[in-house]
């Protein structure tokens, strides 16, 4: 691969955690799941991807995000989070906020619009991304941090891009069953290679992966089980209470997921805006990434206790609710200002770049969904 090469700090660092993943290999007898490497290279303290001091987002970093191509996407969340907080309280609650421009831009709307925001929770397990939070969103009072999920929440729960950070397991299909691809580290570096499944393992393939007896040989894919365990914890602190939570993420619907064309599995890593499928190549450095099985995700929510309220592309659920009307409060014969707003909202809704690879998935507890955004759900294809 023709990536860019990391400086001596980057490298130091990446060679750092490098170590610290064979020694946990070590001691797990000589492999780990590929769950575990993913945990380590995205989250171990001080090393992981998320956890060290690198730029992630925009420009300078490795990916770009909805809200840094615009503040009409968090302006529009606020519309739409107001409309749930009327039925709830007015809380709401982010994870993996990011640079926290998300936050910004939905506490910057609710200001401008009468809302009434009176906290917005950030979990963030990152202390360097917390800290650039805190700096970005300094004059909203009501913005607080936790490392974790409450017992209880009422209100508004937003996770952009959360659930494909997740880990996953890998499995191959074989001559012999499924099999696990799990990590050794060997003489060249980190390398996979095959187990049976253990029990809880073969259990999760059978129920999230249908018709799995017609997929070809040397099929490979992910399994969910962190994404899933992480809705059924949401949908405990919600069925305490009233809310919703909205979930905007890359997937699919476990029917569209797990189709012979993809026979290689959906992983896949970004190195500073560069995407190559090597979950080995500088671990700490690149972010490493899963497509969202979203039915999977809806089942745990609703097996959890709370209600499956509304599934549908990102432009369907960015159009229902009215991006294009605030658009417009920038004049258009203001070119200068209007049309790099513009050109931001259509890669959000364009179906060649975020509008249809991108999904909402809309849980929550004693709420029902915006009429506009009933109009849009499609929920029965999940």
């Amino acid at each position: 691969m023709s990536l860019p090469v990391p400086d001596r700090d980057a490298q130091a660092a990446s060679d750092a955690l490098i170590q610290l993943i064979s020694d946990d290999i070590a001691r797990a007898g000589g492999a780990i799941s590929f769950a575990r490497f993913m945990e380590l290279a995205l989250y171990a303290p001080r090393l992981g991807y998320y956890t060290g001091g690198s730029a992630k987002l925009g420009t300078a970093g490795d990916f770009t995000t909805a809200p840094e191509l615009t503040p009409l996407f968090g302006a529009t969340l606020a519309h739409v989070a107001a409309s749930f907080m009327d039925q709830s309280a007015s809380h709401l609650m982010e994870f993996g906020a990011g640079t926290g421009k998300l936050a910004l831009d939905i506490l910057t709307e609710a200001a401008r619009s009468g809302i009434v925001v009176e906290s917005y929770t950030i979990v963030e397990l990152s202390g360097e991304l917390r800290a650039r939070q805190q700096a970005l969103l300094a004059d909203f009072p009501q913005v607080r941090w936790l490392e974790g999920l409450p017992e209880r929440f009422e209100g508004v729960v937003l996770g952009n891009e959360v659930l494909d950070a997740m880990p996953v397991q890998l499995v191959r299909r074989t001559e012999q069953g499924w099999r696990e691809l799990v990590v050794e580290r060997g003489p060249q570096g980190f390398a996979f290679a095959e187990r049976a499944p253990d029990a809880a393992l073969a259990a999760r393939i059978a129920t999230q992966i249908p018709a799995a007896g017609d997929l070809p040989p040397d099929y490979t894919t992910e399994v969910h089980a962190v994404g899933t365990g992480f809705m059924a914890s949401l949908a405990q602190m919600l069925k305490a209470g009233r809310g919703a939570a909205l979930l905007f993420d890359y997937g699919f619907p476990a029917h569209e997921y797990y189709v012979p064309p993809r026979i290689g599995g959906t992983l896949m890593c970004h190195y500073r805006h560069h995407a190559h499928p090597d979950p080995f190549y500088l671990p700490g450095l690149q972010d490493i990434t899963a497509h969202v099985d979203f039915t999977a995700m809806a089942l745990a929510a609703q097996d959890a206790g709370i209600e499956v309220l509304g599934y549908m592309s990102q432009a369907a659920f960015l159009i229902a609710a009215g991006i294009g009307e605030l658009l417009l409060r920038t004049d258009p014969e203001d070119a200068r200002q209007y049309l790099p707003q513009s050109n931001a909202v259509q890669k959000l809704v364009s179906p060649a770049e975020m509008g249809e690879l991108f999904k909402v998935l809309i849980v929550g507890h004693g709420v029902a969904l915006p009429d506009p955004l009933a109009r849009a759900d499609r929920s029965h294809r999940l």
